[in-house]
């Protein structure tokens, strides 16, 4: 299944080192036992859920019947993990960010233990999932253009951010994927695929930094926004994957100009 993965894609790079520090079979290939690997990292790097135990990834069947998925995480350490893309880009991003993951973790467990499963998840715990599922992180300068660009993200006016504003991005802005849903949708991309976008404010200090470090820094202040910031469906703003700038080949008038996919903001009106 991982013949499919183009690693030089750019919506890869944020788990691109993780995935280097696989085992891999005598062609080089991403050995298929990959959970031994993810456990060997997760071990090397000591991270523990939000109880304090070690994080390991378990089989699929440790998770008995009735018992939800981030509970059992929560109670455990074991994140039940099976043998599809899904659950492998799951697990490169616990090991890529793991403060943000086991933050978000402690907010599902803590809505599972106060509602129980249930159909209805609450503003919190949905938003908890949207983050996990379909994230993508936007690091703006901490200034007037920054604003700006989150501005016209939110307002959807594609052609100002991604046209307009296009020299933002490298120096002024940037974009890490971690929705693990959403690296599986990208294995074979669309141009409508869209990621809920999580908005950072980062000072020049941030942009001096090297990707390990900028990775790191964004890890531990993201993991403190969640915890500090009320989290629901209304914290993301959408954002096109293939329409920023430099992530696709072909983003010419005639790519942002198709409003089936760059669609203006709905009005009440309409």
């Amino acid at each position: 299944m991982f013949d499919a993965i183009d690693w030089s894609r750019p919506w890869y790079a944020s788990v691109l080192e993780a995935a280097s520090k696989l085992a891999r079979d005598e062609a080089g290939q991403i050995d298929a036992s990959f959970r031994a690997s993810f456990n060997q990292q997760a071990a090397a790097l000591g991270i523990r859920n939000h109880q304090g135990l070690p994080l390991s990834f378990v089989p699929q069947d440790d998770l008995s019947e009735g018992t939800a998925y981030e509970a059992f995480i929560g109670a455990t350490g074991g994140v039940p993990t099976r043998d599809n893309l899904h659950d492998f880009f799951n697990g490169l991003v616990w090991l890529t960010f793991p403060r943000i993951k086991v933050q978000l973790n402690a907010l599902q467990a803590a809505q599972i233990a106060r509602d129980g499963i249930g159909k209805s998840r609450g503003p919190a715990r949905d938003g908890a999932t949207i983050f996990d599922e379909n994230a993508a992180l936007l690091v703006v300068r901490d200034n007037a253009q920054g604003e700006a660009l989150v501005a016209a993200l939110r307002g959807h006016e594609w052609r100002t951010a991604f046209v307009d504003l296009r020299a933002m991005f490298g120096a002024d802005a940037e974009v890490w994927s971690f929705g693990h849903a959403l690296m599986e949708k990208l294995v074979a991309p669309r141009k409508a695929i869209t990621a809920h976008t999580w908005v950072v404010r980062a000072g020049a200090d941030y942009f001096a930094l090297g990707e390990a470090a900028r990775r790191a820094w964004l890890d531990q202040h993201v993991a403190q926004q969640l915890q500090e910031q009320e989290l629901n469906t209304a914290s993301f703003t959408p954002m096109q994957v293939l329409g920023i700038p430099g992530w696709w080949p072909q983003q010419d008038d005639a790519f942002y100009n198709d409003t089936s996919v760059f669609r203006p903001k709905r009005t009440a009106a309409t």
